[in-house]
């Protein structure tokens, strides 16, 4: 089951970062397109059709896909100036709320989300675009990511009970750099900092 989860937060990793490369993609072509028209007069004026809702839809898909990901890995802005001082046992109990408000919140945004969905796939709703593109589409790419952020903050939580400790790791555990502010504070130079 491990090893499912994990595939499942870097498959979703992956897919948010494919998206980032196609919406670079696609800027970069209209980018060169426009540069053709500039160049060779309004007879070479080309456009992607709908390039800029097909950017955002990308935008939004690689999003919500990243979430999960980012939070498995430590990578979610996270600030430790008061869960850094606690001890060891309250710090665990701050992370069982965090991760319990985390799960609510990402089901709670889930349901809501899938219910958009059913709504548009009900209605036909489309992008106003030149290409107009069904609505649920990207809906169901935001919702299949905050269903697996869910997911991950489900497991997170099952982790931290069965360990009895925190689990969410921070960048800095997993080769990332993270800035802890507690340790942002005890390095102040005026001396306002943490106090050995």
């Amino acid at each position: 089951m491990r090893r499912l989860l994990d595939r499942l937060y870097l498959v979703s990793g992956w897919l948010a970062a494919a998206a980032i490369l196609a919406i670079c993609l696609i800027v970069t072509a209209q980018v060169l397109l426009n540069l053709l028209a500039r160049l060779f007069g309004p007879d070479w004026s080309f456009t992607i059709p709908s390039y800029a809702d097909f950017a955002g839809f990308l935008l939004a898909g690689a999003t919500f896909l990243a979430l999960a990901h980012t939070l498995v890995e430590g990578g979610h802005i996270r600030v430790n100036l008061v869960t850094g001082r606690l001890p060891r046992p309250l710090a665990w109990a701050a992370e069982l709320l965090a991760l319990t408000l985390g799960l609510v919140f990402s089901v709670f945004a889930s349901w809501h989300m899938a219910g958009l969905v059913a709504e548009s796939w009900r209605y036909g709703d489309r992008s106003p675009g030149i290409i107009a593109v069904p609505l649920w589409i990207p809906q169901t790419v935001v919702t299949l990511g905050l269903a697996i952020l869910a997911i991950a903050f489900a497991d997170l939580l099952v982790q931290a009970l069965l360990r009895r400790s925190p689990v969410i790791r921070d960048q800095d555990e997993t080769g990332g750099g993270t800035i802890d502010m507690a340790d942002d504070m005890a390095a102040a130079p005026t001396g306002e900092g943490r106090r050995n």
